[in-house]
């Protein structure tokens, strides 16, 4: 068991969430809490770190959300761009030493940090380290994932526009899938999904 295997979170918070509405998606309450503090502090509840946040789209607004907690804020000039942008700046301002990377969606606000460990203790077991480990309900892979850093870097470096790494992982046979949680496959893009939570 590789239990030295570094692994942190990316929780990628710079998107517009133009479907939702006209108020900022991710500040929407849940529970009394912003959709964001619900992811970060998952995150943070987990054994992996650091936690960095992405931030674009309103980004002081989510800086303000997440006031208090320990996580280490990312500015993303170029959100607008799309996911991949987001995905890429998190991922770059890791520690060098960071091999995994669990790849959180912040509008996911029913993950927990139980799943997160989850993917962190897969992926340490992993002999060689994989590609990647995801969560599948269902018949169909979800978020968070966690990403090896090493084996995907030049693949991500080359990824555009409003994706994330789901695509790069297709038919690789190094991807690891676990069993996921309900909140695999439940983010929040309207006011109507918010309202079923």
């Amino acid at each position: 068991m590789r239990s030295e295997a570094s692994v942190a979170a990316v929780l990628l918070a710079a998107g517009r969430g133009t479907r939702f509405g006209p108020e900022p998606k991710l500040l929407a309450l849940l529970d009394g809490k912003p959709l964001v503090r619900h992811a970060a502090e998952a995150a943070l509840a987990s054994g992996v770190r650091p936690v960095l946040v992405v931030l674009g789209a309103h980004a002081g607004r989510v800086r303000a959300a997440l006031s208090g907690l320990g996580v280490t804020l990312v500015e993303n000039p170029d959100y607008a761009a799309g996911l991949s942008t987001s995905l890429r700046a998190g991922l770059a301002a890791l520690p060098p030493e960071t091999v995994g990377a669990v790849v959180m969606l912040a509008d996911m606000p029913r993950v927990t940090a139980a799943q997160i460990d989850r993917l962190a203790a897969a992926f340490r077991a992993g002999e060689p380290l994989p590609a990647a480990v995801v969560p599948v309900v269902d018949g169909r892979r979800g978020n968070p994932a966690l990403l090896n850093r090493r084996a995907l870097d030049a693949d991500l470096a080359r990824l555009t526009g409003d994706h994330g790494a789901g695509p790069l992982l297709t038919g690789r046979a190094d991807v690891i899938e676990i069993a996921g949680e309900p909140a695999t496959g439940l983010d929040v893009d309207t006011p109507e999904a918010l309202a079923h939570l």
